[in-house]
């Protein structure tokens, strides 16, 4: 399917007494980038008494656990957890989409959905050669994201290396941390522009640092505003959850916008589904996610309603299966 190939014979070719072997709504349609992307949840390990349920406990990772339950989480249990997820992206979403419907049906009466979002619009960049995407509060969001190109960087909060506890068949890999954040847009929408911008410590059109410069220019905490405060407020998003304040920790965030209709007030049931890679989620995402829980301004303005986290293997070679270093 990456590839633009159907799954299977195809939608058209095969027998006409069998159903097709290709749901057949991306027939015609180019493989627009597609890419895939697996990961194992804690439960596919152990269940919720602690018991071995496939034989693969003690190839469980260290880090490998479900996330704390945060401060301010009012997560929706039907839009949690799960012992698998595919990420598919692509430049046309009918392409991702039928990608994830046929995986879902060749997995028929072994595996069952028991989640999904629908994202669109990205809301990092990822390397140098894009330009930083807004969220839908109209802000540049991911713009200190790391970049493919900082190698090193990816060396040493992306990927797992072989000196992580327990981490074996992990190595290459990394930690897929996936929230659901509404955005309670209407309310944020009636904020005058100066507030909305001390929320988030940076200007809303240029994206720059409310100390100045340009976008990618590093933030002055110490510099000072009015009434004794620093220009950027000690609650600004930021400020809160910059990397010089959780030790140098960085993560590689791959984000989208999404919006699921309207809700029971007519208000958009829409937001920010947060995806994460990082090289250990106790140290690179924990600890920022409790900051912002306790401190950052822009939660008034969050509604945090699903919560996962899964272990992603290394890419796959020729010749080769997605997890075959976990289940060798």
């Amino acid at each position: 399917m990456t590839a633009g190939e159907p799954a299977g014979t195809g939608a058209i070719d095969g027998d006409v007494r069998l159903p097709p072997d290709d749901t057949g709504e991306a027939l015609d349609l180019p493989a627009s980038g597609l890419t895939l992307t697996f990961g194992f949840g804690p439960s596919l390990f152990r269940d919720a008494e602690g018991r071995d349920r496939f034989g693969l406990a003690d190839r469980q990772p260290e880090a490998l656990r479900d996330l704390p339950h945060f401060p301010g989480d009012i997560l929706d249990p039907a839009r949690s957890g799960g012992d698998l997820c595919i990420q598919a992206c692509a430049d046309d979403p009918q392409v991702a989409v039928h990608a994830v419907r046929n995986l879902a049906r060749l997995g028929f009466g072994t595996v069952s959905v028991r989640w999904s979002q629908l994202g669109f619009g990205r809301t990092s960049t990822t390397s140098t050669s894009q330009s930083t995407p807004r969220n839908l509060f109209g802000f540049k969001d991911g713009t200190a994201n790391v970049k493919a190109e900082e190698t090193a960087a990816l060396d040493e909060h992306v990927w797992v290396g072989d000196d992580d506890p327990r981490a074996g068949w992990l190595v290459g890999g990394s930690y897929l941390v996936a929230r659901r954040i509404n955005m309670t847009i209407e309310v944020w929408d009636r904020q005058p522009l100066g507030d909305q911008e001390a929320f988030v410590g940076r200007t809303k059109g240029t994206g720059a640092p409310l100390s100045g410069g340009e976008e990618m220019s590093e933030p002055d905490f110490d510099m000072p505003g009015s009434n004794d405060q620093p220009v950027i407020a000690t609650d600004a998003h930021v400020r809160v959850v910059h990397p010089d304040v959780h030790g140098g920790a960085r993560m590689l965030r791959r984000g989208y916008n999404f919006v699921d209709g309207s809700n029971a007030l007519g208000g958009l049931d829409a937001g920010l589904f947060f995806i994460a890679y990082v090289r250990d989620p106790g140290t690179h995402f924990v600890p920022v996610q409790l900051a912002m829980s306790k401190s950052d301004a822009l939660v008034e303005y969050l509604e945090f309603t699903g919560s996962a986290l899964f272990a992603v293997p290394p890419g796959v070679g020729p010749g080769e299966h997605v997890g075959q270093s976990l289940f060798a």
